[in-house]
């Protein structure tokens, strides 16, 4: 069921996507807004150009590289004693990471274009594409006794990698989601329908494809989950009727032996009393002829008690028996 939920919602958003009206950036942009109901376009695909609004954001690393939207990251990577599998496993864990942005719009690739989409909360975008600009691996220093206190605690440090990703400006971006008119400004934002919304670099029909097939990738995962799990239920349902057949064969011979013991004690009660009180309560059939010790009860045939199963408890208190001794009527 949570592989055929996640299913559900993969496929969702990809008839979204199929569905979300394409609009260029051009002179006629502003006047299908005014013509849409509220001055929105619930789910609109515009592709364009990034370019700030105001000032840019610059690479603390890079000369010459501008952009809107920057993200530093500093991770450590170790290696960890695994208990289990006594085995070295990598782990990497972000120790710090900042993200500056400023706001910045999507223009026509063509120069001299007035229309420009204002685009809001860049952040929240399901797949914000940043390019990384600069990348470096610090390695640890480590003495003798710190490699011994490492092996010891069961934590190897390998280094601080420093990464930085920017958006820069003059990147085509693809923009899926809310399209508003607000006053004379133009806003791309998050819908309020649920639907995700995208800043990728690629264009609409690889974003698209990507999640076609990824809507195929679940939808196998789907199926195969649920042949797994009718076969499961049918193995168990199976199990289950067997015990209840087998359940209903013991009721069936108890039911049996219990009709054949009445038949055999109205016989016996027919033939006489004395006959009955005398006979075995195993078999109901032969004379009591053992006398099972230490317990003293005289209840068995001597056919019977040597069909009783091992160890050899009397039928009457169910103690053990240590000895019989025949009974001899006179």
């Amino acid at each position: 069921a949570l592989v055929y939920s996640v299913y559900r919602q993969k496929a969702r958003v990809a008839r979204g996507l199929e569905g979300a009206r394409k609009v260029r950036l051009d002179g006629d942009l502003r006047t299908v807004l005014l013509e849409a109901p509220g001055r929105c376009v619930p789910y609109a695909v515009i592709e364009g150009v990034v370019r700030s609004v105001k000032e840019t954001l610059s690479s603390q690393f890079v000369e010459n590289c501008k952009g809107v939207v920057q993200r530093l990251t500093l991770q450590e990577h170790k290696m960890v004693w695994n208990r289990t599998t006594h085995l070295w496993n990598d782990y990497e864990k972000i120790i710090h990471q900042r993200t500056n942005t400023t706001p910045f719009d999507l223009v026509p690739p063509e120069e001299g274009a007035g229309v420009t989409v204002r685009v809001m909360k860049p952040l929240d975008a399901a797949e914000l594409s940043l390019e990384t600009v600069y990348e470096k691996f610090h390695p640890s220093v480590q003495s003798f006794t710190d490699v011994i206190g490492h092996y010891i605690s069961g934590e190897r440090p390998k280094g601080i990698q420093e990464t930085e990703q920017m958006l820069k400006v003059g990147t085509a971006l693809t923009g899926v989601g809310e399209l508003v008119l607000d006053n004379t400004t133009i806003k791309l934002q998050p819908p309020k329908q649920g639907m995700p919304y995208y800043l990728s670099t690629v264009d609409f029909d690889t974003l698209l494809q990507k999640q076609e097939a990824n809507v195929r990738f679940w939808k196998i995962l789907t199926v195969v989950f649920g042949f797994a799990t009718c076969a499961v239920l049918f193995f168990i349902l199976r199990k289950q009727y067997r015990h209840h057949r087998e359940r209903q064969h013991l009721r069936q011979l108890q039911d049996e032996f219990r009709q054949a013991q009445e038949r055999l004690m109205r016989e016996m009660n027919a033939e006489g009393g004395e006959t009955l009180k005398n006979s075995c309560v195993i078999c109901l059939s032969n004379t009591k002829s053992c006398v099972f010790l230490e317990c003293g009860h005289v209840c068995s045939c001597r056919e019977c008690y040597r069909a009783l199963p091992e160890p050899k408890r009397c039928p009457i208190c169910r103690q053990a028996v240590s000895r019989v001794v025949p009974l001899y009527n006179s």
